[in-house]
């Protein structure tokens, strides 16, 4: 009897534990099989709209102050300087007469030639009379008319060394270099002095290639210096150079009037205002927004609270915001912040 409770017993507990087992299971399957809910994750992004803005270009620059004409005075001819007509710093005008140079061995050669050249005149003359009676040949008369006109030939050129002997200055200014002094030997072509025209102001600027097409040619310019700030003058782009130097910049000219009683000094640094105002509305986003570089840009616009990446097209910088040309339009709505988290296609949430 106590035999048979303890196998009845022991088949109680092997029935309960299958039927646990059996709830368990079923628990289970349940579980894997109730429909899944949907958990998409999204994105947060900080966003801002394209707009369209009246484009106001504000470049300012600084240069250098070039004279607005500068030039070497050269001697022209071989010799002694016998005078010197300036001093360092003195103002000339255009033609003056700024050195002379000894010319008397000149002098003295055209005399030579100018004897020379009478006597051959003489000799053409009675040569040409016997070639009339038959009494010369033709080449002989041919021949001195030859040396004749050398010898002429020889005396203008001794003229005009002469003549060359009053250098002059080529243009109107200020002696900035006097690299001889009286009394010394110069050849031709030997650097007496250097003249710089600062009537004007002639600054020179390097733009890089986004900046040069902001400006135009004849675009007023506002020219300060930071040791008078209160001086302003006012010039105008006169030349941009058609062609990048070496690392891709583009010189710019701007002249100005210069102030006669303060003027600007050549190699001063000046700041130059490019800054103006257009009538063009252009479309710009937030710097931000762009992804990669300007060069291979683009951005993520959102629509229906997903984000879309689409290459666009930029213009200009400026405070911030930079110009779109195309690949999107105004009004939509670009991801300024929380780029790096997304790809074509990813939800995002909008954060304040």
């Amino acid at each position: 009897m106590k035999r048979k409770y303890i196998i009845g017993l022991i088949v109680l507990v092997l029935l309960a534990l299958i039927v646990f087992r059996l709830a368990s299971n079923k628990k289970a399957l349940n579980e894997k099989n109730k429909p899944v809910q949907d958990s998409v994750v999204r994105i947060p992004v900080k966003v801002a709209q394209a707009k369209e803005l009246l484009q106001a270009i504000n470049l300012v620059k600084t240069g250098s102050l070039a004279p607005f004409k500068e030039a070497q005075v050269l001697s022209t001819t071989n010799g002694t300087i016998q005078q010197l007509r300036f001093n360092l710093g003195d103002h000339v005008t255009e033609g003056q007469v700024l050195a002379v140079m000894d010319t008397r061995i000149a002098q003295l050669d055209l005399q030579k030639a100018q004897s020379n050249a009478a006597k051959l005149r003489r000799d053409l003359e009675t040569y040409t009379e016997l070639l009339q009676g038959q009494a010369a040949t033709q080449e002989k008369v041919n021949e001195i008319n030859q040396n004749y006109l050398d010898a002429v030939n020889q005396v203008n050129q001794i003229k005009k060394q002469i003549a060359d002997a009053a250098v002059k200055a080529p243009t109107s200014g200020t002696i900035s270099e006097k690299l001889v002094e009286q009394g010394v030997y110069a050849n031709t072509g030997t650097q007496i002095a250097t003249i710089v025209n600062l009537s004007q102001a002639k600054v020179q600027i390097n733009l890089t290639e986004a900046e040069v097409y902001q400006v135009k040619q004849g675009q007023a310019v506002k020219i300060s210096t930071d040791v008078n700030p209160d001086n302003v003058f006012m010039g105008k782009i006169t030349f941009i150079s058609p062609q990048a130097d070496e690392t891709h910049n583009y010189r710019v000219e701007v002249t100005a009037t210069n102030n006669e009683n303060n003027p600007l000094r050549s190699g001063t640094f000046v700041t130059a205002d490019f800054s103006r105002k257009t009538t063009q509305n252009v479309l710009f986003i937030p710097r931000d927004a762009i992804t990669q570089s300007v060069k291979d840009a683009s951005v993520y616009v959102v629509e229906n609270n997903v984000a879309h990446l689409k290459p666009v097209r930029t213009g200009i910088e400026q405070n911030g915001m930079i110009q779109i040309i195309s690949g999107i339009k105004a009004g939509e709505t670009v991801v300024t912040s929380g780029q790096i988290n997304l790809k074509d296609g990813s939800p995002v949430s909008i954060s304040k």
